[in-house]
């Protein structure tokens, strides 16, 4: 409520400022000198006309110096006139003056009690920073964050925190500033780099840039298993226009993943359209729903053995009918996973052979073995 007050009074004063300066009268003669002036020009007419008559002045003489006072006179008679106009509006300024100054402020405080909230308490920035975090919205969170780290800039995990939020919000470029700061002072974790370049593609309109791509690459580096900076690295490699490294980086994610995982209906189809073909990796035999839910139920020994058992079948139907790119590549890869380097250096002879006449293929082949470390001949 007392806001408003002086927020009323501040009017008020501004009203004055305008209003007060128009009730100055500007610098005139009064009212009385006025009809005084008419009448010394009057008394010089008959003056003028009595010199006349006793032939004191000639007759030209006396027209000029008539044809003047006269002049003087209509002015002056003027001049009282325009004064006494002024005179007949100064109630209607009055009026004017009284409602800018005093009816305007006080129609608003009525306005305000009758449709605001004068009992309402003062809600200053400071107390709603410091309310308890449950009963605030998520922009006094963010600010009370941000004021926090302006008084301490080097609080790495305060930036980690702030960083997923901006995402929420829909600020990529600060959230990946945050997480920058972070990573710089806390050290590179691979979820902090990961989502780091995520924010800055999605700044970019999905462009994956090189600052976005070196961090998708360093975090491959701390942990090369994991898929999602993987993943978005696949996609740089499609926008650079490498279409055989694409197609055989997201062979290598695709051959060892849960088929349930949300990313892999993005992934299929991505290697489709780079492929032009129908049956991504994605879709090679595998191990059926069933077989997944079994084998959770198994001991570790028991699942290991089934694995072993699926790899041998692939293998075995391999070397006796033959198969695509995509199942040799799914065969090495397996090997490796299972620690078996010298039976995935003998199915890659075996892949090498089969696609000796097809050299676009064979490619695909040695790229894939590239990436899992195979470069022997």
């Amino acid at each position: 409520m007392t806001f408003w007050i002086l927020i009323a009074f501040l009017t008020g004063v501004a009203a004055l400022s305008v209003l007060v300066p128009l009730t100055r009268k500007r610098a005139s003669p009064d009212d009385g000198a006025m009809h005084a002036d008419e009448a010394v020009y009057r008394d010089q007419l008959q003056a003028i006309e009595a010199e006349l008559d006793r032939g004191l002045i000639e007759a030209e003489a006396a027209e000029a110096a008539r044809t003047e006072i006269a002049r003087r006179l209509l002015a002056a008679h003027d001049r009282d006139t325009d004064q006494s106009l002024k005179s007949g509006k100064r109630p209607r300024l009055r009026v004017a003056q009284a409602v800018a100054l005093f009816a305007l402020p006080a129609a608003a405080c009525g306005l305000y009690l009758l449709l605001g909230s004068p009992g309402q308490p003062d809600q200053p920035l400071v107390a709603r920073l410091s309310a308890p975090a449950q009963n605030q919205n998520v922009d006094v969170l963010v600010a009370r964050v941000e004021r926090h780290l302006a008084d301490n800039p080097e609080d790495g995990q305060g930036w980690a925190v702030v960083a997923p939020v901006y995402m929420s919000l829909d600020q990529p470029l600060a959230s990946a500033r945050a997480y920058a700061n972070a990573i710089r002072i806390l050290g590179p974790r691979q979820d902090w780099l990961t989502d780091m370049g995520e924010a800055l593609m999605i700044a970019n309109q999905g462009l994956i840039t090189a600052d976005a791509r070196q961090a998708f690459e360093h975090a491959v580096t701390l942990s090369p298993d994991a898929v999602k900076p993987r993943f978005f690295l696949a996609i740089a490699l499609g926008q650079e226009g490498r279409t055989d490294d694409a197609v055989a980086a997201w062979q290598a994610l695709l051959m060892d993943a849960d088929p349930a995982a949300p990313w892999v209906g993005a992934a299929k189809r991505e290697l489709a359209g780079l492929t032009g073909t129908e049956a991504p990796a994605a879709d090679l035999p595998g191990p059926s729903g069933e077989d997944i839910a079994a084998a959770r139920e198994m001991s570790a020994d028991d699942q290991q053995s089934m694995i072993r058992n699926m790899v041998s079948g692939l293998a075995e139907r391999l070397q006796a009918e033959g198969g695509s790119v995509e199942e040799w590549n799914r065969l090495i890869r397996a090997y490796m996973v299972l620690g078996e380097r010298q039976d995935a250096e003998r199915a890659l002879e075996s892949a090498r052979a089969a696609f000796a006449g097809t050299p676009e293929d064979l490619t695909r082949i040695e790229d894939a073995a590239g990436q899992l470390g195979l470069t022997g001949s």
